[in-house]
């Protein structure tokens, strides 16, 4: 896992070769999976949503529920404890 300030309150963590992940501030709030955008549908603040924006870069991401994210987060973190790279 690679871990990447981007901007204010803002942190990309790599969780593999080709898996991102955005928080804005300390929630998991879009991803990039294998090349596939996606963000979430729950709504946080003004700034997260310019933050989601700022990261997609006008890419049209995928919205998916909240637990995604929490789950491709707790993925991440079973393959970092795995010695898994992938």
């Amino acid at each position: 896992m690679k871990v990447k300030n981007v901007g204010s309150n803002m942190t990309e963590l790599q969780l593999g070769y080709n898996t991102f992940v955005l928080f804005s501030y300390e929630t998991p709030v879009a991803a990039c999976w294998e090349g596939v955008w996606f963000k979430t549908g729950q709504w946080y603040s003004k700034t997260t949503t310019k933050h989601v924006n700022k990261w997609l870069e006008g890419i049209k991401a995928q919205t998916k529920p909240q637990e995604f994210f929490n789950s491709l987060i707790g993925e991440g973190v079973r393959m970092a404890g795995s010695g898994s790279t992938n």
